[in-house]
């Protein structure tokens, strides 16, 4: 018996299945999707058997399998079938795809050591009045400590076997188990609010449950506060009644608090959770708890998107326009894709869920590919916030720079009134540049073609690509001069503005520095929202999902910053994102109010955010992309070429250029070769070429080969992203 196996190196030259011999004792063990160990050149590494088969293809003697990792196969076939599917839609390597998949316990690779959490218990086998009467005689006061526990319970919990435990054991009064521990655990002291659905929300409710066993989308469109939330949690609990599973995707794991602590109190510990602020061993363990079927619900991040839940009932993608959703390295997978082929395999509808849907999934509706459901109301007869904009050219002609006048005088009333109050400020950090006031010189990052961002905390210039950093200049290295300047503003410096002019106000700031150590997104939102705090700062992780009574003003400063990113989403993220932030004002019995500080106050996606008008801000759009050639009346797909060479970057990239010109159809456009945004990472110096295309027989197959052509060059690696997120 042979098996075939793809071992765990990632690399585009290694992606293709290796037959080893199955030994003897092994042959009634292994099974397709078995984890095994194998000898591969002169090293050992794991690997997942994909086939096994009889006949022998090879002509040579081959090696044996070495080792089975695991009793149980690892890939089930729905994800077998699924790694194919997606490698061949995305164009990665199969391991890629099936390591995305499992946590990194179970991800074939020889150097992981995650085990499961096991706890020994001591329990009682004598009857109680043997053991008080026993008691009565005791004479050692450490058996008598332990022994006491057992008049109120059967069973106690030790971390370690001293003399007394010893003795207790050998006496037969009490026996030894281990069991395993769980080792992620969600505690919450609040009661589960029941919530009556408006006619809207049942109405989306009874659709979507109506439709359990086919295969169709729906996009929920609701404005920010609608109770989407509740919609989602009334659709599964319709799907558990009938037997069925359920997956619940949201964007980051800056929404997760709060949507886990809203299920677990509706769901109990019927919940399993997914996300990249578990540690390796949590993961594992809920990972776990999915496959042996002890749970039916899983909230979670993107990867959860795998989760290896039977009997799929109902997949939800809540803020189904997050471009998070989509894996920014390999594999670049999307979520959304993945949701759509998993519900095809179990017949089970998929729910994608916005107040500003993308404009692929409102174009898609709006051709009935997906069933339009729409929710037009704010729940419990909430009201949309009052928006103003403040232009700040003006302002700061005034000598406001960073405060407009409206926005100072909106929070000393709000702090008057003991409400609450949320800042975005898309940009982390202290300043945005260091730059020399004589000569201008800007301080850059030695690796990356970028300035270094200002961290005054730690007194750091640190750049957010590379990860460099060194100690703040202050003598300009190319004029000598001492007078450096910082310029911008980030988190940091609004934090220390705001202590500055409201000194009796209680701030805190919630960014990638702040919440970098495990636990601290959860506290942040939970002390903000028992009221510990009047004012929480923040990046766009504070801009969705996140719902606090007591929040009456939002302030959005510079607002127009994305508008200057030169991609073609860029409108689209802009409206997006002051939309979301907008949501989180007045969603109490508050009224809220909105101030958006901007330098671009006639544009539209800003005018439109103000109104909170999707649909106009939809068509306005589709106007521009229709007549640009973009998406979604053009599929997208970036090829970016990388090497360290600065001169074979231009000529490796003209070469894909050439190649896409001459072998696509003449109705396929190709943009570039040009200069990546970000030109230079780590000494990587990037280039790139975007082709838009409707229909292009030839275009697989001319990407495949590219593909093939730049798998084993060891100068020049050449990346295709199919749907990017970002160009």
């Amino acid at each position: 018996m042979y098996a075939k196996v793809i071992v765990e190196i990632t690399a585009k030259a290694v992606d293709k299945m290796f037959t080893y011999q199955i030994p003897s004792n092994m042959i009634s063990k292994i099974k397709i999707g078995s984890r095994v160990k194998v000898p591969f050149g002169y090293q050992k590494l794991e690997g997942f058997v994909i086939e096994i088969t009889n006949q022998l293809e090879e002509d040579y003697e081959l090696k044996k399998i070495e080792e089975l990792v695991d009793e149980t196969p690892i890939l089930n076939e729905e994800m077998l079938y699924l790694g194919n599917l997606i490698a061949d839609k995305i164009l990665c390597s199969r391991i890629s795809i099936y390591q995305a998949m499992l946590p990194k316990a179970l991800k074939a690779s020889n150097k992981t050591n995650i085990h499961k959490k096991m706890n020994n218990y001591l329990i009682l086998d004598w009857s109680k009045d043997d053991l008080s009467n026993y008691l009565k005689i005791c004479r050692y006061e450490g058996q008598k400590k332990v022994l006491e526990n057992f008049l109120e319970k059967k069973e106690l919990l030790i971390t370690r076997q001293d003399s007394s435990i010893k003795t207790i054991l050998k006496k037969g009064i009490c026996h030894l188990e281990t069991r395993e521990s769980y080792r992620y655990h969600y505690e919450t002291d609040k009661i589960d609010k029941k919530v009556i659905l408006n006619e809207e929300q049942q109405k989306a409710v009874s659709k979507v449950l109506s439709s359990l066993n086919q295969e169709k989308i729906f996009l929920l469109y609701g404005v920010t506060g609608a109770g989407k939330t509740e919609v989602y949690m009334n659709i599964i609990k319709g799907v558990i009644e009938q037997g069925k599973t359920a997956i619940m995707l949201v964007p980051e794991i800056s929404l997760t608090p709060q949507i886990v602590e809203r299920f677990i109190l509706r769901f109990g510990q019927d919940v399993a959770i997914l996300h990249s602020g578990l540690s390796d061993g949590e993961k594992y363990d809920e990972y776990r708890k999915i496959k042996n079927g002890e749970v039916h619900i899983v909230v979670g991040a993107r990867s959860a998107v795998f989760a290896p839940l039977k009997n799929i009932g109902i997949i939800i993608i809540d803020e189904e326009h997050s471009s998070t959703y989509k894996q920014d390295n390999h594999p670049r997978y999307h979520a959304r894709d993945v949701a759509i082929l998993r519900g095809k395999y179990h017949h089970a509808p998929i729910v994608l869920g916005s107040a500003t849907p993308s404009l692929e999934s409102m174009a898609r509706a709006q051709k009935k590919v997906y069933e339009l459901l729409t929710l037009t109301k704010r729940a419990g007869n909430g009201q949309l916030p009052k928006v103003y904009i403040t232009n700040m050219k003006e302002e700061v002609k005034k000598g406001h720079f960073i405060f407009s006048e409206l926005l100072f005088k909106k929070i000393e009333e709000k702090l008057a009134k003991k409400e609450q109050i949320i800042l975005l400020l898309n940009r982390r950090g202290y300043s945005s540049v260091s730059s020399c006031g004589d000569c201008g010189e800007v301080i850059k990052c030695p690796n990356c073609d970028i300035s270094l961002t200002y961290h005054k905390t730690s007194n750091m210039l640190r750049c957010h690509y590379c990860g460099y950093a060194k100690v703040k200049v202050e003598e300009c290295p190319k004029c000598h001069s001492h007078n450096m300047k910082d310029f911008g503003i980030g988190t940091q410096k609004l934090e220390e503005e705001l202590h500055r002019y409201f000194k009796e106000a209680r701030i805190v700031r919630m960014d990638m520095d702040t919440t970098s150590k495990k636990g601290t997104h959860q506290k942040i939102i939970d002390d903000f929202g028992k009221e510990k705090y009047d004012i929480l700062v923040g990046t766009q992780m504070i801009a969705k999902g996140l719902d606090f009574p007591k929040v009456s003003l939002v302030g959005v400063m510079n607002a127009d910053a994305s508008l200057n990113i030169p991609d073609f989403r860029s409108s689209e993220r802009t409206f997006q994102l002051l939309c979301q932030v907008s949501g989180r004002a007045g969603r109490g019995e508050i009224s809220g109010e909105v101030v958006i500080q901007t330098y671009n106050n006639n544009h539209y996606s800003i005018i439109l955010a103000k109104e909170q008008n999707y649909l106009a801000f939809y068509q306005e759009e589709m106007k521009i992309r229709k007549q640009l050639n973009y998406s979604p009346y053009y599929y997208i797909i970036l090829i970016r070429i990388s090497t360290k060479d600065y001169e074979l970057s231009f000529q490796e990239a003209k070469k894909v250029g050439d190649y896409l010109r001459k072998n696509l159809n003449p109705n396929t456009y190709i943009l570039g070769p040009a200069m990546a945004n970000i030109f230079r990472v780590d000494n990587v110096y990037y280039q790139q070429c975007i082709i838009k295309y409707k229909k292009d027989e030839e275009l697989k197959k001319v990407l495949l080969n590219l593909d093939a052509h730049y798998k084993g060059n060891s100068k020049v690696s050449l990346e295709i992203d199919i749907d990017p997120s970002r160009l």
